[in-house]
């Protein structure tokens, strides 16, 4: 529930953030009669999200388990990717988001059109929302305990909605800058999890090697599937169900933090592994870049010092 709060939260309060400065925009340009054509777009933002969240969870049931596992597996993947571009993206492109928003409104307003200014309100939204999907859906199916997870992810993003109004209203200052760059690291952390369950569901449906295949190698004594280093690397890296009940609590809270479930293949820790230290180093080192002072030729103020706001966000 922890988990899906804070995603719920962030990509709640990104999509807050961007519907918040084209509002804001909208009534300083004194146009409040574009306003009802661009919630209409973003209206059909959160209706795609929430049809991709049924086909999924209601789609699955008419599926054998191996194409269940097959589509589970290939759509934790996307979200892999979705949530990796978006971190980067972020990070990237924050500074320029409110001039892009600001200039897409304007070629909207120019041409003139409904669909201009509907299409605006929806691919600003789409975006986090096809994102929060995917990773939601993957969640839910790696923890097997929807309400929670569910539950957890709908107060995330009422509470970024509460927070986003206050923020347009000048009623709360948040440090967003800080507030993305702690919660980006923890989605990289995330993200690696999703990563080695969307694994996990592919050795299942045997289209990766692994205990679950013909590949897997057998302990001669019982000819059971090998654990350790002599499993490696289509066995078992540990299997600590013994210790750590796979449906308790505190296995719930490992997986939904780091990744870890009590039994766990090479072929997932080596990619969880390999994740963190690729996408992790390079977060780290993107956030490292901009705190690094650039020399100015005037003493203009820098922007990287400011809290953030919707009319100067990130």
């Amino acid at each position: 529930m922890l988990a899906t709060f804070l995603i719920g939260l962030r990509e709640g309060l990104e999509a807050a953030l961007v519907v918040g400065i084209l509002v804001a925009y909208l009534r300083r340009l004194g146009r409040k009669d574009a306003l009802p054509k661009m919630w209409a777009g973003v209206g059909l933002a959160i209706a795609l999200a929430l049809g991709i969240g049924a086909v999924l969870t209601f789609g699955a049931y008419e599926l054998t388990f191996k194409a269940q596992e097959l589509i589970g597996g290939g759509l934790s993947l996307l979200a892999v990717a979705m949530v990796t571009w978006m971190i980067f993206w972020m990070q990237r492109a924050g500074r320029t988001m409110k001039a892009t928003l600001e200039g897409g409104l304007d070629r909207a307003l120019t041409v003139g059109g409904l669909w201009a200014l509907v299409a605006i309100g929806f691919v600003s939204v789409a975006r986090e929302g096809i994102e929060t999907t995917l990773l939601l859906w993957s969640m839910v199916q790696a923890f097997g305990d929807a309400p929670s997870a569910l539950l957890g992810a709908l107060l995330g993003l009422a509470a970024a909605v509460i927070i986003g109004w206050l923020i347009s209203r000048g009623a709360v200052k948040l440090d967003l800058r800080r507030f993305f760059a702690w919660t980006g690291g923890f989605l990289v952390i995330v993200a690696a999890g999703v990563l080695a369950y969307a694994l996990m569901d592919l050795q299942e449906a045997g289209a990766l090697p692994g205990p679950f295949t013909a590949a897997a190698p057998l302990e001669p004594t019982t000819g059971a599937v090998a654990i350790g280093w002599a499993a490696f690397p289509f066995g078992w890296a540990f299997d600590v169900s013994s210790a750590i009940a796979p449906s308790g609590p505190l296995a719930a809270v490992l997986q939904a933090t780091v990744g870890f479930m009590p039994a766990m293949t090479w072929l997932q820790v080596s990619a969880w592994t390999l994740y963190i230290l690729i996408v992790g180093s390079l977060y780290v080192r993107g956030l490292r870049s901009r705190r690094t002072p650039k020399p100015r030729a005037s003493a203009e103020p820098d922007s990287d010092t400011t809290s953030l706001s919707p009319q100067g966000a990130a």
